[in-house]
């Protein structure tokens, strides 16, 4: 069982929903996990820590201090005890304190001292969960790495009917195991990522970029860490985060520094995936003050070459090693990306086009075919990112490689 071992910090909140968290708890239990809820002042309210702790056989940690002796009860080490933390019920109110770091209970301290993955399990009236405030707090959480398990649709504790019900125990139970149920093990690879794009300075306020989110980059070195991999994630300007302990960051602005990090660590890879949207050219003179608009109407801007991320890396790789390429097309996008492949000696490259519609920069979604050495290739439909992401590792380290045709 996935779940078996697992050591799992449940919080619970102050909502009606509150009493699926019983049955969670024990079905949690049942799969051989460990679980230590941590719950809110108002929580108690609608179940009690009496019910929990007998159902975990742990005390229910609700106070910084316990009442009798004064102990403290650190949330630093649940932070490092927990190989995953979930909340559920997830109530507006604690998911804005979690978007905004306000730490003014134990549930939240917890949550910002985690070094585990974090779930929420939102749970309110429908009108609540469709606001713009409660919308614009879960997606702070969700590029903040956190996973968001959708509430349903159903009745409410208002007697209204919509979505806001917390998801059955039954299901969220099922989406850890799947969390946790990796189809090919990436333990004990260590595994470089380039992400995002580059800013070639020609003065201290301008420089020549592109529209490159980072997103892709990024999904995929959460995917491979979660997967037991080490990445290295090797970043230009973003405003991303990826909230995984098997990720060191390493953040760059310009294509050399970009290089110059690559081919270092590249020699202690085992693999490296190269998604970054890397400045080809950059100015061959960056001024150092900001250039002033005069009677001039045109100024000459001379661009020179920068280093080959991929085609250096190419050239390095020894047996055993693997790079995989990507190759963003407007053109004969296929046989573009073929020639990449073979010229800087990818083992796969993952093509996409600006042709198709929701799939490139700055996108949630993306839709990509993935191309070996061997020929063969495979398409995919429009997916979000993180569902390309998965696609990609299955294929590249294995266990989809027979689905190529």
């Amino acid at each position: 069982m996935s779940l078996a071992g697992k050591h799992i910090v449940l919080g619970i909140t102050g909502s009606i929903a509150a009493y699926k968290s019983a049955t969670l708890t024990r079905l949690l239990i049942k799969k051989g996990a460990e679980v230590q809820i941590v719950i809110t002042p108002a929580g108690k309210e609608f179940i009690t820590p009496i019910t929990l702790s007998a159902l975990t056989g742990k005390p229910v940690i609700s106070e910084f201090f316990a009442a009798g002796d004064g102990t403290w009860h650190s949330h630093v080490d649940l932070g490092l005890w927990a190989d995953l933390m979930i909340v559920a019920p997830a109530t507006a109110s604690t998911i804005g304190k979690m978007a905004h770091g306000i730490a003014d209970n134990m549930l939240i301290t917890t949550y910002l001292s985690m070094k585990a993955p974090v779930f929420v399990a939102p749970a309110m009236d429908l009108d609540m969960y469709r606001h713009i405030s409660t919308q614009r707090n879960i997606e702070i959480l969700r590029k903040d790495g956190v996973q968001l398990i959708d509430p349903a649709e159903g009745e409410l504790a208002s007697h209204l009917e919509g979505k806001g019900r917390m998801e059955e125990p039954e299901n969220i139970v099922a989406v850890l195991e799947q969390f946790f149920a990796t189809p090919n093990d990436l333990t004990h690879q260590n595994i470089l990522i380039t992400a995002g794009p580059t800013y070639e300075r020609i003065d201290p306020v301008r420089f020549i970029g592109n529209f490159s989110s980072g997103k892709m980059g990024f999904a995929l070195a959460v995917e491979c860490a979660s997967r037991g991999a080490e990445v290295l994630l090797i970043t230009g300007p973003t405003a991303l985060s990826a909230s995984h302990p098997n990720i060191r960051r390493v953040d760059v602005e310009s294509a050399r520094e970009m290089f110059d990090i690559a081919v270092k660590a590249f020699p202690g890879m085992d693999a490296a995936i190269l998604s970054a949207a890397v400045a080809d050219y950059r100015p061959q003179q960056t001024v150092a003050e900001k250039i002033k608009r005069n009677e001039q109407e045109q100024i000459t801007l001379t661009l020179t070459p920068n280093p080959d991320i991929a085609a250096t890396l190419g050239k390095m790789k020894k047996p055993g090693q693997k790079i995989i390429g990507f190759a963003l097309e407007t053109n004969d996008e296929e046989s573009h990306a073929i020639k990449k492949l073979e010229k800087k000696n990818f083992d796969y490259i993952v093509l996409n086009s600006l042709q198709d519609k929701g799939a490139g920069f700055g996108h949630d979604t993306n839709k990509v075919t993935m191309l070996s050495r061997s020929g063969m290739k495979l398409s995919f439909e429009l997916k979000t990112k993180k569902e390309v992401a998965k696609d990609i590792v299955d294929i590249a380290f294995g266990s989809s490689s027979n689905r190529f045709t």
